[in-house]
């Protein structure tokens, strides 16, 4: 537990980065708000039709007592909605971080720079964050649909669909948003996968805490650029590389790379 933890207050010292680098921050609000507005038309609009679609699931529940068929619509139409925010959530990372690939990229890089002092070599990549992020959704799919049938059990479905989403989905969350910094530092995929296994607790706690961020109504906006850094942070906590000294006087000062 306190691995958990420590892993979801590496997102909270993420927060900390506006305060270095506020202007790089602030320009990754934008790509967040510009993909949110779409998804969450989207979500609105599957709210919407959603009880229309569960009807025409269900044509077979018509003749049942109405306490029957509403419980059973209710909790199908509760886990499809939970299912597909799972999915949203995966996939707004996804198609954001793609969208604001160099706005992302400077927030990392002021991250690396404002912590360490040094920026690592090796280049990320455009296409390779499209085709991390296209391996993204393709598994967030998966984890929806796990979700939307755990969702389904009678009394514990909701419960066991809710978590077992969450854990999944923050684990998938951890897992896209590290890969940056830790393919700067030569990781390849296999290598990415093995340290977030080393690390699994850490890992799911920072995961899990920016799924509930996103979870919140414009959260995933707002907690987009201080994601980016956090997890940038749990590279460096992961691989152990440790800060130089803070030094002392006008050297202390920093400089927003975003300016």
């Amino acid at each position: 537990m306190r691995e958990f933890l420590a892993g979801a207050g590496l997102l909270l010292r993420g927060l900390g980065q506006w305060r270095r680098t506020p202007g790089a921050m602030a320009l990754g609000l934008i790509p967040g708000a510009i993909v949110g507005v779409v998804f969450g038309a989207a979500l609105v609009g599957w709210g919407f039709w959603l009880p229309h679609l569960v009807d025409d699931w269900t044509p077979f529940a018509d003749g049942w007592e109405p306490f029957w068929a509403g419980a059973l619509r209710v909790a199908m139409g509760v886990a499809s909605f939970g299912a597909v925010l799972f999915l949203f959530a995966v996939s707004f990372t996804a198609v954001t971080l793609t969208v604001g690939e160099p706005i992302y990229d400077r927030i990392w890089r002021a991250t690396e720079r404002s912590t360490l002092g040094a920026v690592p070599d090796t280049e990320y990549g455009f296409w390779r964050g499209v085709g991390d992020s296209v391996r993204l959704v393709l598994r967030g799919i998966l984890v929806a649909l796990l979700a939307w049938l755990l969702g389904l059990i009678p009394l514990v479905g909701g419960v066991l669909g809710t978590v077992v989403g969450l854990l999944l989905t923050g684990w998938l969350l951890a897992d896209e948003l590290t890969s940056r910094a830790l393919a700067a530092r030569g990781l390849d995929r296999r290598a990415r996968r093995a340290l977030l296994r080393e690390n699994r607790a850490q890992a799911l706690g920072f995961g899990v805490a920016t799924q509930v961020c996103f979870l919140v109504p414009l959260g995933a906006v707002a907690i987009m650029p201080a994601a980016v850094a956090g997890s940038t942070l749990w590279a460096h906590a992961a691989l152990g590389e440790n800060p130089p000294r803070e030094p002392v006087g006008p050297e202390a000062r920093r400089v927003d790379p975003a300016r």
